[in-house]
């Protein structure tokens, strides 16, 4: 998805794109934002359909289905208070996507929670949709306690739907009486609006959900392809051929896997990912190990213990010799690119003493292992067959 900058929303004479700017002002918790993509999604998903009402229980799932590659995959703090990872994380759900299959996933997750008790989560729906329009209505709310939230609830809905012609909210309710409503109904103006800039709206609404989950995630890496699922899992083809050039070589055939102690084989290993791919989000080769599939499958998004460590600089170490043998100088120099850059090292040379590789290894990786286990990510892991 693409960011855009929250100046750039396009302008329409007929409607209020002053108070669509002002949705996100002041805001203390996530709830916004991911109501308002939740909208976005379900818009797209049923192709800008003006007739349909849109559930309070649909837009609950939807927001828990958002939020949970965030907060219970990649792991981000939503903040302390927030409600909706409270909420999920009190669903307790058994959810296990694949990480080569987002999209498929995403809609198993979406029948994973359908068929989950929400009964205190739909109470999500008791706030935000009120809330998120009062930019629309600030002449038609005078008078109103915005911080008495009972009396707010109440008036909301009757007052919505009451200048929901004139004032042009973005959506109404489909009752008058709050403890009625159970559905919105989004203005046609604003449906044609959000249809024809589409791109251009979900990118800034997600450039003020990044602005506001970098204050809560000021050291994570790779914030901003955390924020939502990616569409597929990049090919790890070149990274594969890497490593089976290594382990052909007759040196390279008696290395052996730094969790488990089996030889390491070119007819059959995974990569591994020593720090997880949830966590780095990239697939750099100085992150990367072969592995028996079997050991790769156990290890999953899991931190290994400290003491394999020393082995796995030393079979990077003994790989980097290896290939810079069996490789041409263009292709080795291609291959180490990302190691010179994120160990921070000053030549090629560099990669190939064991004495300047382990502090550099050393130095980048032990403060994103501890960092990654302060997340959330279970630390200490050890193959056991």
């Amino acid at each position: 998805m693409t960011l855009v900058d929250p100046q750039s929303l396009p302008p329409a004479d007929h409607l209020n794109i002053g108070a669509l700017a002002g949705l996100f002002r002041h805001t203390t918790n996530s709830y916004k934002f991911v109501f308002f993509l939740a909208l976005l999604d379900l818009l797209k998903r049923h192709r800008f359909d003006a007739e349909r009402p849109y559930t309070y229980a649909e837009i609950t799932i939807e927001m828990l289905a958002l939020a949970w590659f965030a907060h219970t995959f990649f792991k981000l703090s939503f903040g302390a208070q927030d409600t909706i990872a409270k909420k999920l994380d009190a669903l307790e759900l058994h959810f296990a996507p694949s990480v080569n299959r987002f999209v498929r996933d995403r809609q198993a997750l979406r029948t994973e929670l359908q068929n989950s008790d929400l009964k205190d989560a739909r109470r999500l729906m008791d706030f935000v949709p009120y809330r998120l329009l009062i930019p629309f209505l600030e002449p038609q709310l005078k008078g109103v306690d915005k911080g008495a939230w009972l009396v707010f609830e109440q008036a909301m809905p009757r007052i919505t739907n009451a200048h929901f012609a004139t004032a042009r909210p973005l959506y109404r309710f489909d009752s008058d009486d709050y403890r009625q409503c159970s559905a919105i109904l989004f203005h046609p103006d604003w449906i044609a609006y959000l249809e024809t800039h589409f791109p251009i709206i979900q990118g800034w609404t997600a450039w003020h959900w990044l602005h506001y989950m970098q204050r809560r995630n000021p050291a994570t890496p790779a914030l901003a392809s955390k924020l939502f699922p990616p569409l597929q899992r990049e090919s790890l083809t070149r990274q594969t051929r890497y490593w089976r050039a290594i382990l052909q070589h007759p040196e390279g055939a008696k290395l052996r896997c730094i969790y488990s102690g089996e030889v390491l084989t070119a007819e059959k290993f995974a990569l591994d990912h020593y720090l997880p791919w949830s966590f780095v989000v990239h697939d750099q080769l100085w992150n990367l190990v072969p592995a028996p599939p079997s050991v790769n499958s156990a290890k999953s998004n899991q931190l290994p213990s400290a003491d394999s460590l020393p082995a796995f600089v030393a079979l990077q170490h003994q790989g980097l010799v290896i290939a810079q043998q069996v490789l041409p100088k263009a292709a080795f120099s291609k291959f180490t690119d990302d190691y010179l850059a994120d160990l921070h090292l000053p030549s090629p040379a560099a990669l190939l003493d064991i004495d300047q590789l382990q502090p550099a290894y050393e130095q980048n990786l032990a403060p994103l292992l501890t960092l990654a286990a302060n997340q959330g990510f279970t630390p200490d892991w050890r193959y056991s067959p």
